[in-house]
């Protein structure tokens, strides 16, 4: 099984938000919602919105959103 997980991580490397799905159709949307949300400012800060995927449940941040 892959599992998308997309975060939201601050400059100091806190994740800020999650969402983790069994759909890539739906975790790219969600990736490019990420990506227009952050401000230019908040960039430059070093905020990042990452897409990356996992095999397990286990393996997604605890306080994701999980979306079947």
């Amino acid at each position: 099984m892959i599992i998308w997980v997309n975060e939201q991580i601050d400059p100091s490397g806190i994740l800020y938000s999650c969402i983790a799905c069994c759909d890539e159709t739906q975790a790219q949307d969600c990736h490019e919602s990420f990506e227009q949300n952050l401000t230019p400012e908040q960039k430059q800060q070093g905020w990042v919105a990452t897409l990356r995927t996992v095999s397990s449940w286990d393996e997604v941040p605890v306080n994701a959103l999980k979306l079947n």
